[in-house]
Formats: structure tokens, C-alpha cells, sequence
């Protein structure tokens, strides 16, 4: 999961932070670490931040600061490690929203929108095999992270799945009814058996299903 990976990287870090040479400064007090070292560690730490918390998180706000205040000595570097090891904590201990929802329902929220793009240029055929994906997609990571095995199942089994489990009620679960039927003809090319309604019906499904189930 895109989570176990953020994790390994953040110990990856910790490592690399670990090991980086710091040498006396030169008729000074105190030590520095060569730019080359610290400006490699802060760019890939800075791209981790801000891949799990987002730009206009403390986290990521106070790193990128403590990198533009950083020259390279010891006090500097010691600041931007201080921000990286305050996001590993929060984020190995769980004081973070759940990033697999997050992240993808930035990337269904895409498909949906390019699909809602081509809805308006009246390319109905291209938006409903666009927004069928995602709402196949966005289904099988939900269930996924609610312990459901989606290995080879098909979406209606998935539904049902759903439904056993109390994950969707209310008028999401009458609309899920009707969801397979129009990815079915949407998969296999039975145009003429898909309607602009049918598609801005599955477009406005899978938008509040994002914003119920991944806006976190």
C-alpha cells in the first residue's frame, strides 16, 4: 500500500540523515555538511512531506522555511531535521488522515473531472468509459481498504460486497443498483445503449461518493 511505502521512506531518510558527514568549519566553532549532502537529503525529505501531509500543512510549511534558512551548519541542518522527525512521528503514529484515501480520490476526482469535460463537448462515449473507470476504480479501493478481497471479483460482486458489509445505505445503495449495467455497456461498447443522463447520472455518483468516503 502507498502508505507502508511513505514509511519505508521516511526510516530510508532517517538513515540517510544519520550517516551525513558533518566537518569542523574552518577557524570557526561548530561543524557544517557539504551542500551537495544536505541539499539532497532536504529536496527528497521536502518531497516526501509534502506528498503525505500536502503543501499548506505545518509540517511541510515549517521545512521548507528551516531549508530556506539552512547554510549548511550544524544548527541549520539540526532545524530541518528537527520538522522531518516531527512528520515521521505524526505520521507513524497515525496522527494523520488516511493518505491511500486522500491521494486516491485526487486521482479519480481527475478522471471524473475530465469526463465531466467531455460530457460538455458532447463526447458522451468517451466520458462514460472515463468516468466507469473511475467509479470502478474508486469501488474497488473502498472496499479494498474496508478488508475486502476485490482479487478477481467483478464490480457487481463488489456492490454486493458493499452492501453485505453496511458500507453504503441510503440512496447510494439504490443508485450502486443501477451502477454495473451502464459500466457493463460503457466496457463493452454498447453506445447506443448509453444516454447522456446515464452518464451524468454515474458522474454525480461517483462525486458524492468521493467527497463521503475519500475527503479526509
Amino acid at each position: 500500500m502507498l502508505k507502508d511505502r511513505f514509511q519505508q521512506r521516511f526510516i530510508e531518510l532517517d538513515e540517510q540523515y544519520q550517516k551525513m558527514p558533518f566537518r569542523q568549519n574552518s577557524g570557526m566553532s561548530g561543524t557544517h555538511a557539504d551542500g551537495q549532502d544536505w541539499k539532497k537529503w532536504a529536496t527528497s525529505a521536502q518531497n516526501l512531506i509534502r506528498a503525505v501531509f500536502e503543501e499548506n500543512s505545518p509540517h511541510y510549511v515549517n521545512f521548507i522555511q528551516a531549508v530556506d534558512n539552512c547554510a549548511g551548519y550544524d544548527y541549520s541542518v539540526r532545524s530541518m531535521y528537527g520538522v522531518f522527525l516531527s512528520a515521521k512521528e505524526d505520521f507513524e503514529g497515525g496522527y494523520v488522515f488516511d493518505v491511500d484515501l486522500r491521494v486516491s480520490g485526487e486521482v479519480f476526482g481527475d478522471f471524473v473531472a475530465m469526463a465531466k469535460h467531455a460530457l460538455s463537448e458532447g463526447h458522451k462515449d468517451v466520458a462514460a468509459v472515463l468516468v466507469c473507470s473511475a467509479l470502478e476504480d474508486t469501488l474497488k479501493k473502498f472496499a479494498s481498504l474496508n478488508g475486502i478481497i476485490v482479487t478477481d471479483e467483478s464490480m457487481t460482486e463488489i456492490v454486493n460486497a458493499l452492501k453485505s458489509k453496511g458500507l453504503v445505505s441510503g440512496a447510494q445503495k439504490s443508485l450502486l443498483d443501477t451502477m454495473p449495467k451502464i459500466r457493463n455497456f460503457a466496457m463493452h461498447a454498447k453506445w447506443e445503449k448509453i444516454s447522456e443522463p446515464d452518464v451524468s447520472s454515474v458522474i454525480g455518483f461517483v462525486e458524492q461518493f468521493l467527497l463521503s468516503n475519500f475527503n479526509q
